[in-house]
C-alpha cells in the first residue's frame, strides 16, 4: 500500500468517525474519529458480506465512507453500552 492509499484510508476513516459520531450523538476528537472510522471500515464491510448486502453506489470513495460509517456506528453503540 503507498502512502497516497494510507492518505485516502485515513481520510475515509476520519469521515466516517465524525458521521458516526454526529449519528449516534456522541463528541469526540481526531484520535476517536480515526479509531472509530478505522475500526468501523473492517466491521461495516465484515457485516455487510456476511449479509450479502450490496449498497449500490458506484463511486468507490463514496461506498467506502458510507460502509465504515455503517461500521462507525456499530463500534460506537457497542463502545457506549459497555461504558
Amino acid at each position: 500500500m503507498d502512502s497516497k492509499n494510507v492518505l485516502i484510508a485515513i481520510l475515509i476513516g476520519l469521515v466516517a468517525g465524525w458521521l458516526a459520531s454526529f449519528v449516534t450523538g456522541g463528541n469526540g476528537g481526531f484520535l476517536q474519529y480515526l479509531v472509530s472510522g478505522v475500526l468501523g471500515s473492517f466491521v461495516g464491510s465484515y457485516i455487510l458480506q456476511r449479509a450479502n448486502i450490496n449498497l449500490g453506489i458506484q463511486n468507490e470513495i463514496g461506498r467506502d465512507v458510507v460502509t465504515a460509517t455503517i461500521g462507525a456506528v456499530i463500534v460506537m453503540v457497542i463502545a457506549h453500552i459497555l461504558t
